[in-house]
C-alpha cells in the first residue's frame, strides 16, 4: 500500500493574534498538535500536513503577519522530531511564501498551496497564483529540496474568472508552473471531490495526484483506484468534526479499508 500515500492533517487551534485564540499558553497549542499527530502516525498513516486551520477567519496571504510564521514552525519541527514520516505545511490562506519559510525552519519535506497558478474568488477574496514570487524565495533560501503540492479547482471559491478556461487547461498550469503533485477537492472542507473530475485532471497531468478533500472509508477505494493518494482529516476527528481531536480508532478503521482497497 505504500505506492499510495495516506496523509492526515494536523489542523492546529488557533495562534496568538487570531480571533478564536483564548489565551491559553503555547505548549497546550503544540501539545494538542502533537496529540493528533501521534495518533495519526501511530495507526498508520504515512505522512502529515501541519495546518493554521484554527485562524478562522483567513487573511489573505499579504496580510498574514510573522508570528503565524513562528508558531507554526515550532508546531511543524516537534512533530517532524517526534515522527520519522514526511510533514508538509499549509498556510491559510494560500500563503506559500511563509509556508516554505516554515518547511525550512521546521524541516517539512513539501507545503501544500490551495492557488499555485491563476486566479480565484475565494472567502478571503480575489486570490491569485504566486508561484513566481515564491519559487524565487525558495530559491533565495537554497531549499529546492522543498516540494509543492499544489490544488487544481480549489475549493472554497468561485473560478468565474477562468470560467473560459477547462480543468484540464488550469491543470496543465500547475505543472508548467513547476508544481510537483496535484489535488483535487470537493466544494468545501468535508466534501468529496467529484470522480468525473478526479478523471479529467488525472488525464491532464503526468503529476502525481491526490484527493484533499471529503475522503472517507466508503469513498477510499474508489479514490485510490484512480489517485496517487489521499490527503484526510475530518473524517478520522471524533464525531466526523475537523475542530474535534483526532480519533484513533477511526484513523485504524481507515487504514484497514485502504489496505482492503488495494
Amino acid at each position: 500500500m505504500r505506492d499510495k500515500a495516506l496523509i492526515g492533517m494536523i489542523h492546529c487551534p488557533a495562534f496568538p493574534g487570531a480571533p478564536r485564540y483564548r489565551g491559553q499558553p503555547m505548549y497546550e497549542i503544540y501539545d494538542a498538535c502533537l496529540r493528533d499527530a501521534e495518533a495519526l502516525i501511530e495507526n498508520g498513516m504515512h505522512g502529515l500536513i501541519v495546518e493554521n486551520h484554527g485562524d478562522i477567519p483567513f487573511l489573505k496571504p499579504d496580510e498574514i503577519t510573522c508570528e503565524t510564521a513562528a508558531f507554526m514552525a515550532v508546531v511543524t519541527d516537534r512533530i517532524r522530531q517526534r515522527f520519522d514520516v514526511p510533514v508538509g505545511v499549509n498556510v491559510l490562506a494560500n500563503a506559500p511564501i511563509p509556508a516554505i519559510a516554515i518547511a525550512a525552519a521546521g524541516g517539512a519535506a513539501f507545503i501544500r498551496v490551495n492557488e499555485w497558478a491563476n486566479a480565484y474568488v475565494a472567502n478571503e477574496g480575489f486570490i491569485e497564483g504566486r508561484a513566481g514570487e515564491a519559487l524565487r524565495f525558495r530559491a533565495r533560501l537554497r531549499q529546492d529540496s522543498i516540494r509543492v503540492f499544489a490544488d487544481s479547482h480549489v475549493k472554497h471559491g468561485a473560478h468565474a474568472i477562468v470560467a473560459d478556461r477547462s480543468i484540464q487547461e488550469l491543470t496543465r498550469d500547475i505543472a508548467f508552473f513547476d508544481a510537483d503533485a496535484v489535488i483535487a477537492t470537493g466544494q468545501r472542507t468535508g466534501d468529496a471531490a467529484n470522480p468525473d473530475e478526479i478523471r479529467t485532471i488525472r488525464e491532464a497531468t503526468h503529476l502525481p495526484l491526490l484527493v484533499g478533500s471529503g475522503v472517507n472509508e466508503g469513498n477510499i477505494g474508489q479514490i485510490l483506484a484512480l489517485t496517487d493518494g489521499v490527503i484526510i482529516a475530518s473524517s478520522l476527528k471524533q464525531d466526523g468534526v475537523w475542530w474535534n481531536p483526532v480519533d484513533p480508532a477511526r484513523v485504524r478503521s481507515f487504514v484497514a479499508r485502504a489496505a482492503e482497497a488495494l
